[in-house]
């Protein structure tokens, strides 16, 4: 990288500051504090490129911290470092700050300089151009004549579908897959804007198809539904999968409609700009191979040649 990117880091813990600041030296102009509001005064004011905050702090939580930085500088990068993954700051990150990365303490000084570096990278492309806002909570949805987006609920039970299915205008297609099999085969045919998967406690392959698929269709956006409380799980359908959104099942009606326009309205504008996909770029899976059965393995072998051709 040729130029110092502004990093901002807060944490309640100066001694932390210290350490994290350390690690940019010669990297990046810093700021640090610890106080979310600062962070929040900083980026209305000047190019902060990432925001990298803790979550349990007195005033402001890393939440709430990471939701303001996207309302007053949605191309500033944002990144969760914390050392409690309880779920449901896990979900939130996700939900409500749209991080980038969650990354969690004690770090790995090599893992985070890099994800923060790239961070910044794809926050420089933005700040130098006028970025689409992040996509309103509940945006309206146009009613043309023709279908204008399709979306694609996996869901092996079928309330979820149905759900969808009374939520979605006639503009929006809604297919519908039983199984992950089905659900490739609708993907190889068909450009789809938002996939609302309902994963069980047997859910791998879905797991490492959503992972597979966001680096071959970054616009394709993720509802991930679950009864399944299991943070980990989540953090790497964040960090790996960059999911738009997590739910728990069974989702609320009102929720799943924000949750569905606003997958809509953001995938809409990644068709627009295609440079915002890159804040869509998912970490490497520490899983060395897709541990999709066989009898898939053609279907995916025929979506990742779609890509390709794109």
């Amino acid at each position: 990288m040729s130029f110092l990117p502004t990093i901002v880091l807060v944490d309640d813990e100066e001694r932390i500051l210290r350490s994290l600041r350390m690690l940019f030296r010669g990297r990046a102009e810093v700021l640090c504090t610890t106080r979310g509001a600062d962070v929040v005064e900083w980026v209305g004011k000047r190019k902060v490129h990432v925001v990298v905050s803790d979550q349990r702090m007195p005033e402001m939580t890393g939440i709430e911290v990471l939701r303001e930085v996207a309302r007053v500088s949605p191309a500033t990068m944002r990144i969760l470092l914390t050392g409690y993954a309880d779920m449901d700051a896990v979900i939130a990150s996700v939900n409500e700050g749209e991080i980038f990365r969650f990354l969690e303490k004690p770090w790995n000084g090599e893992k985070l300089v890099a994800a923060v570096m790239r961070a910044a990278e794809i926050a420089a492309s933005s700040l130098e151009r006028p970025l689409i806002a992040p996509a309103p909570a509940a945006p309206p949805i146009a009613l043309p004549s023709r279908k204008v987006a399709h979306a694609l609920v996996l869901d092996a039970q079928g309330g979820v579908a149905n759900l969808v299915r009374q939520i979605m205008p006639e503009s929006i297609r809604v297919s519908v897959a039983p199984e992950i099999g089905m659900a490739l085969d609708e993907l190889v045919t068909h450009d789809v804007a938002v996939i609302v998967a309902v994963m069980s406690s047997e859910a791998g392959d879905i797991v490492d198809a959503i992972k597979q698929l966001k680096k071959l269709r970054p616009a394709t956006l993720v509802i991930a539904v679950s009864s399944m409380q299991d943070s980990r799980l989540t953090i790497s359908l964040i960090n790996e999968g960059q999911i738009f959104r997590f739910l728990l099942a069974p989702p609320g009606r009102e929720l799943l409609r924000r949750c569905l326009a606003s997958a809509l309205e953001r995938h809409a504008q990644l068709r627009l700009s295609p440079v915002l996909a890159e804040r869509h770029e998912v970490e490497e899976s520490r899983s060395s191979q897709v541990t999709l059965s066989g009898r898939l393995l053609d279907v995916w072998r025929r979506l990742r040649e779609g890509a390709t051709r794109a």
